[in-house]
């Protein structure tokens, strides 16, 4: 089982159960990408910008990899990716993580609609079963490249060698970067929900963004 990596990430963002801090959690989420970046800058990790992704995939051989929470990919995906999800759905009940939720509504949730997620401790395994081994040639992306950092490390951690990061992930794709894109919304604007996705369509009718 390749649980190692991904249950010492999960303890990293598991502060509800450990009482770990905010600021030790954002510390320990950035020494993960930190160590990415590092793959990235020594040439272990191969940064592809959207624009060239479409010849990577095509010329490369990379598997386009969607590591992005199930709302994400439901609004907008790339056609014939692999989603494996870093953070799911946090489906605990208990008084503290509902004091969370509670408070992660009010101060993100309604803007962004982005719902209350956990690390999924199971990543690594999710991705070994729809990856046909670690020789793979992985392209990872999320929806502004920071949470497709922490599973690149934990990937090249694992003994995947020939990872590739979306390097901004899809926020920062045209039309036209990936050709075959379903679902109701642009890829850039996929993470975007909430009350802020209703004033993106207000800009969007008055041709303010495009």
């Amino acid at each position: 089982m390749a649980m190692g990596a991904a249950a010492t990430a999960a303890a990293c963002f598991s502060s509800a159960s450990t009482g770990v801090s905010r600021s030790r959690v954002r510390a320990q989420a950035k020494s993960w990408a930190g160590g990415a970046k590092e793959l990235v800058q020594s040439g272990a990790v191969k940064a592809v910008r959207p624009r060239d992704a479409a010849e990577a995939m095509s010329a490369e051989g990379f598997q386009l990899l969607d590591i992005r929470p199930a709302w994400e990919h439901g609004r907008a995906a790339v056609r014939g990716s692999v989603h494996v999800p870093l953070f799911i759905s946090d489906d605990d009940m208990s008084p503290v993580t509902l004091l969370k939720k509670w408070v992660h509504l009010g101060y993100i949730g309604l803007w962004t609609g982005q719902s209350f997620t956990k690390m999924n401790n199971r990543f690594l395994d999710d991705v070994a079963a729809v990856v046909p081994g670690k020789d793979a040639k992985l392209l990872v992306a999320c929806g502004e490249g920071l949470r497709s950092l922490i599973a690149v490390r934990m990937l090249h951690d694992d003994g995947y060698k020939n990872v590739g990061w979306l390097a901004g992930g899809f926020s920062k794709s045209v039309d036209g970067d990936f050709a075959d894109v379903e679902g109701e919304s642009k890829l850039r604007y996929a993470t975007i929900g909430g009350t802020s996705y209703i004033f993106l369509q207000i800009l969007l009718l008055l041709r303010v963004v495009q």
